[in-house]
Order: structure tokens, then sequence, then C-alpha cells
């Protein structure tokens, strides 16, 4: 049986203005090194699907920026929609990285989904699946 999660975890409404303010704060949080927000702004239900197909949960996310084995340089948002339902709201487009994992540098260019859930501590990010373009 699945895990179930429902509009429960949820308090309120969540707007599409606060949705991408959100999104772009885990962009500065994650390129400047700042766990402490990170901590805060992640749910602790987090699935994070890499485009290299692994997954990561809160804890391990961030412990991998933490450790020093991705460094994240600069993440660029580029053609954006931002939906939303109710008290979840959902981040799409593409984004290109510049990263570092396990020392070797990368430029990524993802297509991707971003979830956010509103709850009592504010937007919470809950979800994240990316898809690597090909090279041009």
């Amino acid at each position: 049986m699945p895990t179930k999660m429902s509009n429960e975890n949820c308090t309120g409404t969540i707007s599409a203005e606060e949705t991408w303010s959100a999104e772009q704060a885990r962009y500065a949080a994650q390129t400047g090194g700042d766990f402490a927000a990170l901590e805060r702004m992640i749910g602790d239900d987090l699935v994070y699907i890499h485009s290299s197909s692994n997954v990561d949960t809160k804890a391990s996310f961030i412990e991998s920026q933490r450790s020093g084995t991705v460094k994240y340089r600069n993440m660029k948002p580029l053609d954006i929609k931002v939906r939303t339902y109710g008290g979840i709201g959902i981040v799409s487009g593409r984004l290109d990285v510049d990263v570092t994992v396990r020392g070797q540098d990368s430029l990524l260019q993802l297509l991707f989904h971003s979830v956010w859930a509103k709850r009592s501590a504010g937007p919470q990010f809950v979800s994240w699946q990316a898809t690597r373009l090909p090279p041009k």
C-alpha cells in the first residue's frame, strides 16, 4: 500500500507569488550554502528525484550539500510556469544548474517540476522531479 499524503498537511491556500518566492529563496539557499534556511523550507516528507534518477530525502539532500559532495554554484530558471491548487503550488520550467558533484563540474539543463505545500511554518518544498535535456 502506498504512503498516503493529503491536503490535511496543508494550512490555507498558497498563491502563485508565494510559491515562486519560496522557489527563488530555495535557489538562493542552495547556492549560498544556507543550510539553516534549507532545514526550515524543506518539508520532512521531501521526495527529490534527480535527473540522474537518484532519489533524496530531506536529510540526504541537505547532507550531500553540507558535506561538499554537491555544490550548487548557480541556478538560472527559464520558461517558468507557476500553478496553484489550494494548499499546493507547482513550479514547472527549465533550469540551468551550474553544479559540482564529487569534484566534477557540470552545467545541467533541466526540465523540472517543483512542488510546495502551504504549512503552518510557511511554504515547504515537498517534491522535485527533473529530466536532463540532451546537449544541443
